[in-house]
């Protein structure tokens, strides 16, 4: 930047009257001071940059070279509008001191070298002459400000779309009990007709089957619809699970006798194994046994032709685990990740909420659960729910260590 001809010959006159030692000191410490404002400018975090009278670029630190990707020896003495094109340079460096008052900070979004938000704000930089005028500008990276916001807009947009709609499947909920009340009144009339019409010969006997037929068909839809809406509830309402000792293999068994009809009619061999006497552990009995009636389903649904299912209970120094092995279609590597996310299914029928159930219920439980498979060869689960005993270790260990001295002298 160039500097006033009368500071230059102050300077000069000033150094005349120096000696050697004197001089060479100033020098050293000119040097030093040089070299400690370097470091600091390329230590700080924000970017720093030097616009010449011209608009050129005169310096620029580390963090700025990185924001905007350019490489100060390369672009010294270039226009500055090249990276920062949004703001009219040339009537900037016009500005006398009052009007720079006026200036605000602004923010910028870039896409090279790497996708950020920026805010950078604008000092003048006046000398004694319009020649040595300039300015210094600050850059400052506010990407992750930027998604903090952006992920709380959406956390809130998500709580208000889930309170809809909890309030809608809730009113829905009711019209559908009332059908089913009343499929089930009819249903039950349609029989004594069916009876009577047998007792005394009637013709219309086919008629009142068919009709029967016909409400058993809206009393399974009715049914389904209020599987959904169970199932949506409990995805978007999650409740904290009631712990209770219990036997997970009792739980398992009590799973496998709701879905007995299922596993006949689908042609498929379920085989448990497990030691003779595991321990109990604290779980929610009811949530647990949702677990393993989606998972259990989900490995009918990927054997449609018959197949096996092994269930292998077993346990280690913390956890109780719980595998199932299926020999079905297995889990394609495109959709392997996506298993877990809402409303994700590959199934014509299915609402894409069991397994998401499966997961926050095994976490809320302060469990894990693992998945293997292998397109045509089957899937695996493994539910680890961690032992009471465990717990129990953890919470003397955490106590003992709590105690005064006075405590431990006693």
């Amino acid at each position: 930047m160039p500097m006033k001809s009368g500071f230059v010959d102050r300077l000069i006159d000033r150094l005349d009257r120096l000696d050697p030692e004197s001089l060479q000191s100033h020098f050293l410490r000119i040097a030093q001071d040089r070299g400690l404002l370097e470091m600091v400018f390329q230590s700080i975090q924000e970017g720093v940059l030097v616009v010449n009278s011209e608009g050129n670029l005169d310096y620029a630190n580390r963090a700025a070279e990185q924001f905007l990707g350019f490489e100060l020896d390369s672009e010294r003495g270039r226009p500055v509008s090249r990276y920062l094109g949004e703001m009219d340079w040339g009537r900037i460096l016009r500005l006398d001191t009052s009007e720079w008052s006026k200036l605000i900070t602004r923010e910028i979004e870039i896409t090279y070298p790497v996708h950020r938000f920026l805010t950078f704000y604008i000092v003048p930089m006046h000398q004694d002459s319009a020649e040595s005028q300039g300015a210094l500008v600050m850059l400052r990276d506010v990407t992750h400000e930027r998604e903090q916001e952006a992920s709380a807009m959406e956390s809130e947009r998500i709580n208000a779309v889930k309170l809809l709609a909890a309030g809608v499947a809730h009113e829905i909920g009711n019209p559908l009990n009332a059908l089913n009340i009343h499929l089930q009144l009819l249903d039950r009339e349609i029989g004594s007709m069916i009876e009577t019409a047998a007792e005394q010969g009637a013709g219309n006997q086919q008629e009142l089957d068919y009709l029967h037929e016909l409400t058993e068909v809206a009393r399974t839809e009715v049914s389904r619809l209020d599987v959904v809406i169970t199932q949506f509830l409990r995805a978007i309402r999650p409740t904290q699970p009631q712990l209770a000792p219990a036997r997970i293999e009792v739980l398992l068994e009590e799973t496998l006798t709701l879905l007995k009809q299922e596993v006949g009619d689908r042609n498929i061999e379920v085989e448990i194994d497990h030691q003779e006497q595991l321990p109990k552990i604290q779980v929610d009995r009811d949530q647990i046994k949702q677990v393993f009636f989606n998972i259990i389903r989900n490995a009918f649904q990927a054997m449609p032709d018959g197949g096996q299912l092994k269930i292998v209970l077993f346990t280690t120094d913390e956890y109780i685990g719980i595998s199932f092995r299926d020999t079905g279609v297995g889990i394609r590597p495109e959709e392997f990740s996506r298993i877990f996310e809402p409303y994700h299914t590959t199934k014509s029928s299915g609402n894409g909420l069991g397994l998401m159930i499966v997961q926050r219920i095994v976490q809320d439980h302060g469990g894990q659960i693992e998945v293997m498979s292998k397109p045509d060869s089957g899937t695996g689960f493994t539910v680890l729910l961690p032992l009471a005993e465990r717990k129990i270790r953890l919470l003397n260990a955490r106590s003992s260590r709590g105690r005064t001295k006075q405590e431990k002298d006693d």
